[in-house]
């Protein structure tokens, strides 16, 4: 039987084994070897069912070749690529960063000519003008890119599109010609000079990774050997996993205080083998009890540790039996018996961890019962309003917020983790943008990480709309620039704004939930890649699967 992993190579890494890993970093090398001008970044997968050949391969840190791909001539792709199967890439054909290929595309540099009608067209010589992908692009499942052709930046190449023209930047186009059919990212007016915004970006992005190590030393507690949140505070599991998160982000690294062999035995260590869950731990980082299923820290153990243990090259060693042992009357029932009108930021939490532990069991290669995803996805359709798009309904005391901070946490897990389209996208924008305006939570000094995280994601996630545009890019980069002042130098971000908490110091969670924030709103805004990071774990962008 063919190891499924050849054509879903993104699922390669985190659960192969030793002998698994030993095969293709074999492969790697036998072709670098029969090709000394070819490069492979770290992380990346070649499929042995895959064809490759030619002058130049290029793959950047963590790019995938799937089963019955084929590339040849000179291929330049970047970072976090994948070539899914049966994709063709042939010809000179640069790629850039996080570029999604689906599968039956054929991106073709090169072209005949004929222009003599008596001779054989396969005997006439060949042209090749080249063929550029921008960065963040997905190119859907039977598209045709010809020769010639530049496709920008956050672009989108719809299913079955057959593209003769160049793609401006944030455009989605479709269709045979492909034709504009809306903006993913509507395009910025033709200003006097560059956005000093951009330098700014650019400034805090180098000045966070200077200082990323003195961030993480000073909540290391060597007595224990654990990370604490801020000094001071007791270890927790997170901030265990905040410690990997930032490390991964801004160095690329496990973090330094500790062999990243050592992080990953404690983290898979402390995996409950009969129910798959993480107890927290005491000041010792010892687990006195088991782990209790109802306890909403246990829940979010499921994303914080699952997705360390991924940024970290591994996974959970035991089934999660929130997901494995799960039906869809159960799912549908448990989702009736959530607080949704009292507490939907609360109810919104508990669908997280539920949809996490779908998604990380099918990335462990268990398997889900069928009709447990449908059920959960199905049920968030049917009882979205369709006024507000969201789950719940808002207070005078505290006005959406509740809502709000749900929405993003139960579609976080869910239709975003999945690559789905959330239910009534402009409700969202309307709703999101008019919490936004409330003083209470958003008059500067008034924020924290969490109230801004739950409208920046939404209003990331809905972004394709072009739904009032305008005020969202200027809520963004309002939002923006009073968060790039929040950086204490040698110590990161606190997780409240000053006037909300004076008293409170910077952490892990704060440093970890602004850099993702800073990340969502400047990407709403066309400026994310002058940061030169992007979250890649509880806080990524990209659907999980893609």
């Amino acid at each position: 039987m063919i190891d499924p992993r050849q054509f879903s190579p993104w699922t390669f890494w985190p659960s192969a084994d030793d002998h698994d890993r030993a095969d293709q970093l074999a492969l790697q090398a036998e072709l670098l070897a029969s090709h000394p001008a070819w490069r492979f970044g770290e992380g990346c997968f070649v499929s042995e069912l895959a064809s490759v050949s030619g002058d130049v391969l290029e793959l950047g840190d963590r790019s995938y070749i799937a089963a019955g791909a084929y590339l040849s001539d000179e291929v330049r792709i970047g970072r976090d690529c994948s070539v899914n199967p049966y994709a063709v890439v042939r010809g000179d054909v640069t790629i850039g960063d996080a570029v999604r290929i689906g599968a039956h595309t054929s991106i073709l540099g090169f072209n005949h000519t004929m222009d003599d009608p008596d001779v054989e067209v396969f005997r006439q010589p060949l042209t090749s003008k080249g063929i550029r992908i921008g960065d963040d692009v997905w190119v859907g499942s039977h598209v045709v890119v010809l020769d010639g052709i530049s496709v920008g930046d956050r672009a989108v190449l719809a299913a079955g599109a057959v593209v003769t023209k160049d793609v401006p930047a944030g455009a989605v186009v479709g269709g045979n010609p492909a034709r504009l059919l809306k903006w993913r990212v509507p395009p910025v007016a033709e200003s006097a000079g560059p956005d000093p915004l951009v330098a700014r970006l650019t400034a805090f992005g180098d000045r966070a990774r200077a200082e990323a190590v003195a961030v993480l030393e000073r909540s290391w507690d060597a007595r224990a050997g654990l990370f604490v949140d801020r000094p001071g505070a007791t270890p927790t599991v997170r901030a265990q996993c905040d410690a990997i998160e930032l490390a991964d982000l801004l160095l690329g690294s496990a973090p330094p205080q500790l062999p990243r062999e050592a992080q990953l035995e404690r983290l898979r260590g402390w995996q409950d083998p009969a129910t798959g869950l993480v107890a927290p731990i005491d000041a010792e980082g010892v687990q006195r009890a088991p782990a209790d299923p109802a306890h909403p820290d246990v829940a979010y153990h499921v994303l914080c540790v699952g997705y360390a243990l991924e940024l970290l090259g591994s996974t959970f060693p035991a089934p999660l039996r929130t997901a494995d042992d799960a039906e869809p009357a159960e799912v549908v029932a448990f989702l009736e018996g959530l607080p949704w009108e009292s507490d939907a930021w609360n109810a919104g939490h508990w669908v997280d961890s539920l949809g996490t532990a779908i998604e990380l069991a099918r990335r462990r290669g268990d398997t889900v019962p069928d009709g447990v995803q449908e059920a959960l996805v199905g049920w968030l359709v049917a009882h979205a309003d369709p006024a507000t798009g969201m789950w719940g309904h808002g207070g005078d005391e505290t006005g959406m917020l509740l809502p709000v901070n749900g929405f993003y946490r139960a579609t976080r897990g869910t239709f975003a983790q999945f690559g789905l389209p959330v239910p009534h996208p402009v409700a969202v924008v309307d709703t999101v943008l008019e919490h936004a305006g409330d003083a209470r939570f958003f008059a500067p000094g008034r924020r924290d990480a969490c109230n801004v995280l739950d409208v920046a994601h939404p209003l990331w996630l809905t972004r394709a709309t072009g739904h009032r545009g305008a005020e969202t890019a200027a809520l963004a980069r309002r939002l923006l620039e009073d968060a790039l002042t929040g950086w204490v130098e040698g110590e990161g971000f606190r997780f409240h704004e000053p006037a909300a908490v004076p008293s409170a110091n910077p952490g892990l969670q704060g440093t970890e939930m602004w850099l993702a924030i800073v990340w969502y709103l400047a990407d709403l805004l066309g400026m994310s890649d002058a940061l030169g990071y992007r979250p890649r774990g509880v806080h990524a962008p990209s659907p999980s699967r893609e």
